[in-house]
């Protein structure tokens, strides 16, 4: 059965494309789209060495693209796709944006916002996590074998 051309599993390989081109960039390699009426708005990948920023995070890049497209500081009725679990930083930056939902790929056992024992989300967030997340735990677990 094919999927839907709006599909979560759809939207992360998108996700999943911007996490190979930060891999290709000797960047960690986490990727993240911004979808909004079935259209994706933003696209980013993690940034960190190239801009010497330690906040340069795919969805903190995916924030403020998609904020310049519509204009406006609020993610209202969009969805965040991110390869891996968002970190506290990146679900705090989410939960000012209103974004309506986040789905993510791989759990992130060491810096994933589910460590802490307070929601950090908008409340009206609705959280996904575990979409295609084999192939984003693949692509990390390459890029940090390469590495070492």
């Amino acid at each position: 059965m094919p999927l839907s051309v709006f599909s979560d599993e759809s939207f992360m390989r998108e996700a999943l494309k911007e996490a190979q081109s930060a891999f290709e960039d000797g960047e960690v390699p986490v990727g993240a789209v911004i979808v909004c009426q079935n259209r994706i708005i933003a696209r980013a990948h993690n940034l960190t060495e190239r801009l010497n920023d330690t906040t340069a995070h795919a969805e903190m890049q995916a924030f403020t693209s998609a904020s310049h497209y519509l204009g406006g500081k609020y993610l209202e009725e969009c969805t965040l796709y991110v390869t891996l679990e968002p970190c506290l930083m990146c679900a705090g930056a989410s939960f000012w944006t209103q974004i309506t939902r986040v789905v993510y790929g791989a759990t992130d056992d060491k810096r994933g916002f589910h460590l802490v024992n307070s929601p950090v989300f908008h409340p009206k967030t609705i959280v996904t996590g575990g979409v295609l997340a084999s192939e984003s735990t693949e692509l990390l677990k390459q890029f940090f074998k390469k590495k070492r």
